[in-house]
């Protein structure tokens, strides 16, 4: 039996539930106040393992949690700046991105900024159960570490991707192998007078950053960079591409054949996937060529080779890596593995469970990301940010933030038969919203 119900429950505070949060405060407030929020950790973060001093963030600040909604919000990134006084800085330093540890502070400002939405932190959802009445699917039973269950008949999970690691990697000491998502509390635990032999798998964004950021972390580790490409690549970013981002274009790509979907998807690859901003590209470069005019050769880089096999060997693990052009073997014994892996293209295994539980063959949402139910249903449940194969390379960044909650908000509305109560506009003299620290 629950212990409580409500309207609404949304299941992870990360970017994509903020904004729904948000869309639910400025567009439907009586459904607001019969929605709960769940956030697993203590605080609401972003990326916190990766929250590096000078990482910046690989979009515009106006693509935030509204203003592509709404750009009179008051839980703008510009009324952020505004409200913590800092956005004569911003505006002088004369860029359209921000840093990554400054978008995470807007994302926790607006976490406490929210005054309607009921937002729990520390509580883990471990499962959810269907409710049905009748041979009808009319709700959700989300039952959460602590004991306590929540009934809702709306659900909405944007609890992010679920880490990729290689499978060869997974049956060696996990004390040695360390996701980006987990690096910096990870790190920070480790001996920094010890001359590491560090292996960073990869060759996008994130794995070269930890192969920079391990070089300050453990000064005086030897890193070696190990990827299944030829080398590394520039992000694709032209103004064209960038056009791919747009929210119209979800509608184009949802309607597009399945053969047209997958053509783009291949194409705009590296538009996001395997590849690096100019700066990292830059810094690494400078890094490796520096290491190679003092003689020292701590740097290294291993291309075109797979994994093709890991074990432990003591304190040590030891990877078997198989070079793609000859087909011959080199071991690669080190201290310390760092994946710059990604995330799993793969549904969450929330997802998953959510669909077996209902008897799904096959996990379906409609262009509103609701989850398509064959049954018969007076409950619905929502996808944020995995549905690329649907949706567009997009979907799992934050350029669709703000219209996909407002279009999730809006299909919710209309599953109950209301419209959205547009609450009074702020007048252009109106003081900035100051979150409660």
């Amino acid at each position: 039996m629950a212990n409580r119900d409500v309207e609404l429950l949304a299941v992870g505070a990360g970017p994509s539930n903020l904004a729904l949060a948000v869309a639910l405060e400025e567009l439907a407030p009586g459904l607001a106040r019969e929605s709960v929020l769940l956030e697993r950790d203590e605080e609401v973060s972003w990326q916190r393992g990766m929250l590096l001093p000078e990482a910046l963030s690989q979009v515009s600040f106006l693509k935030d949690l509204v203003t592509l909604r709404n750009p009179r919000s008051r839980f703008s990134f510009l009324n952020y700046l505004h409200a913590t006084n800092r956005l004569n800085e911003f505006v002088n330093m004369g860029s359209f991105v921000p840093y990554r540890v400054e978008l995470a502070d807007y994302l926790k400002w607006t976490a406490d900024s929210l005054s309607l939405v009921d937002l729990q932190r520390g509580r883990e959802c471990l499962e959810i159960t269907p409710v049905w009445t009748d041979g009808t699917l009319t709700g959700w039973d989300t039952h959460v570490a602590d004991g306590e269950t929540i009934r809702s008949r709306y659900l909405v999970v944007g609890a992010g991707r679920d880490a990729r690691i290689p499978d060869r990697l997974r049956t060696v000491n996990q004390d040695r192998v360390i996701h980006s998502t987990q690096y910096l509390p990870r790190i920070a635990k480790l001996r920094k007078d010890l001359p590491y032999r560090v292996a960073v798998i990869g060759a996008g964004q994130s794995a070269a950053e930890l192969f920079g950021a391990v070089q300050k972390d453990l000064p005086e580790c030897k890193p070696t960079m190990v990827m299944r490409s030829i080398g590394l690549n520039y992000y694709e970013s032209s103004k064209f591409n960038n056009e791919l981002f747009f929210p119209s274009h979800v509608d184009k790509f949802f309607e597009a054949r399945p053969e047209a979907r997958e053509q783009m998807l291949k194409e705009m690859h590296h538009t996001n996937y395997s590849g690096l901003a100019p700066g990292t590209m830059d810094a690494l470069y400078r890094s490796i060529y520096l290491d190679r005019l003092s003689g020292r050769s701590r740097l290294r880089m291993i291309t075109m080779s797979d994994i093709t096999d890991a074990r432990d060997e003591g304190d040590e693990i030891v990877l078997e890596l198989t070079d793609r052009r000859t087909g011959e073997t080199q071991e690669l014994r080190t201290d310390l593995v760092l994946l710059g892996t990604g995330f799993s293209p793969e549904m969450p295994r929330m997802v998953q469970d959510i669909a077996k539980s209902i008897g799904l063959s096959e996990i379906k949402v409609t262009r509103d990301y609701r989850l398509e139910i064959e049954q018969p249903a007076t409950a619905a449940v929502y996808l944020q940010g995995v549905n690329e194969a649907t949706h567009g390379i997009a979907d799992s960044l934050l350029s669709v933030l703000a219209p996909r909650a407002n279009d999730i908000l809006q299909d919710i509305l209309a599953h109950r038969g209301e419209t959205p109560e547009v609450p009074p506009q702020p007048t252009s003299d109106a003081a900035p919203i100051v979150a409660t620290r």
